[in-house]
């Protein structure tokens, strides 16, 4: 099993969420964070004043997949997201142990 962590701009999280529906993922946590990476934020001009912004909303999504449908999910995603310039994300790929379902017990694949 993989963990997935994909990193997004904000308006592609509709996108991503029917990839995932897609690839049939059985489910997805979204927080909004902020961040910066290569682009190392931007200038705007308020009042008057410069500013440097350099800590950029973005958004989170989480899920858990079976290693053969998180590569789908990784490949789809690179794909239909991407608009070649920077701030389009990263996806952050970790190797699972073990899940357990706490309402029942069931434990590995059988409780994602």
């Amino acid at each position: 099993m993989k963990k997935l962590e994909i990193v997004i701009r904000s308006e592609k999280l509709d996108d991503v969420k029917t990839i995932l529906d897609e690839c049939e993922s059985t489910g997805a946590m979204v927080s909004n964070i902020m961040g910066y990476g290569n682009q190392k934020g931007y200038k705007t001009t308020y009042r008057g004043s410069e500013y440097v912004v350099n800590l950029i909303p973005k958004i989170k999504i989480e899920t858990i997949a079976a290693d053969d449908v998180a590569e789908k999910i990784v490949t789809t995603v690179c794909e239909k997201i991407s608009t070649g310039k920077f701030g389009d994300g990263k996806i952050f790929i970790y190797d699972v142990a073990d899940v357990v379902r706490i309402r029942t017990g069931e434990r590995g694949e059988s409780a994602i």
